[in-house]
């Protein structure tokens, strides 16, 4: 029996990055709807047609909207070639105000960095030509060097592609040091994965808040374009308070996932702060799904309650 919510949480993250069941709980015919419901609260749909119709909801509450196709670790060339045919179309159909994200292991990282940064490269030229900021998502600790090296690559062409770092890894201080030098926004997470405490702050630890902080008021006395991303309201009102004065037009910006945090995202626009709001979408969403329920254990009641409905 799981009596600790952190147990539950690790088993979680577990599950997440089982592929067997990556593969089989969405297509088994008890599991899948009941996992489908749950999805449901955080997943926008499996089409990009439903992913613009999310975003246009977005954009109707006066938020920038940053639209995934989510997908991870694909190891076939050719369909990592047909993911990228997808994001290159949603490119040139999200209305502006829009940015794409992506993982690269979803388009050839975890085939070679070489096809990650053929893809990626493709993915570039369309949001650029659609005038759409292209942001590379977080994955876990053993792919971060092959990220930002794709990611310092891409920046050798392309002046609006971001990258996502993660407060919780201790690497970060030094990452962020050389990814300051770069163009395209810098996207701060707590991070998600599943990681020793060798590499990574615990989840609950105190410090990884102070670490957040650090890394926001860094980024914030840089005036490099940025995202704080975080539902947690200790850290949105802590960063207000450091940024000062918001206006329209600060490089910074406010982000919380679709079906999280819409009240803070409401709080921060009043305030006067820039808001984007994460609208993900696709058939593989089970590591998605799973890393949001372990973020908060409470929202394993909440599971319950939308797979019953």
């Amino acid at each position: 029996m799981i009596d600790d919510p952190r147990q539950a949480a690790q088993v979680l993250r577990t599950m997440a990055l089982d592929e067997e069941l990556k593969a089989r709980i969405p297509g088994d015919p008890v599991l899948g709807p009941l996992a489908r419901k749950v999805a449901a609260r955080y997943v926008a749909g499996e089409t990009t047609a439903e992913a613009l119709a999310r975003v246009a909801e977005v954009l109707g509450r006066g938020h920038r909207a940053n639209a995934e196709y989510m997908g991870e670790s694909c190891r076939d060339p050719e369909r990592a070639g047909r993911e990228t045919d997808v994001f290159v179309d949603l490119a040139r159909r999200l209305p502006a105000g829009c940015s794409v994200s992506l993982d690269l292991s979803h388009i050839g990282l975890a085939i070679s960095d070489d096809l990650a940064l053929e893809n990626g490269t493709r993915i570039a030229e369309a949001t650029a030509a659609t005038g759409r900021e292209m942001i590379i998502s977080a994955e876990g600790s053993g792919r971060t060097d092959a990220v930002l090296a794709v990611h310092r690559r891409l920046c050798e062409r392309f002046g609006h592609v971001g990258v996502t770092v993660q407060a919780r890894l201790h690497r970060t201080a030094e990452d962020l040091a050389g990814l300051l030098a770069l163009p395209g926004r810098i996207r701060l997470v707590k991070g998600a994965f599943l990681e020793p405490e060798t590499i990574a702050y615990a989840r609950d630890d105190k410090v990884l808040a102070d670490a957040y902080l650090r890394y926001a008021q860094l980024l914030a006395g840089s005036a490099h374009l940025c995202s704080f991303a975080t539902h947690d309201w200790d850290l949105i009102h802590a960063v207000d308070d450091l940024l000062g004065d918001p206006s329209a037009a600060a490089p910074w910006e406010f982000e919380t996932l679709l079906g999280l945090g819409p009240d803070r995202l409401a709080a921060m626009a009043e305030r006067g702060h820039p808001t984007r709001e994460y609208v993900v979408f696709g058939t593989e969403w089970w590591l998605y799904v799973c890393n949001r329920l372990a973020e908060d254990p409470n929202r394993l009641f909440q599971a319950v309650v939308d797979a019953a409905a």
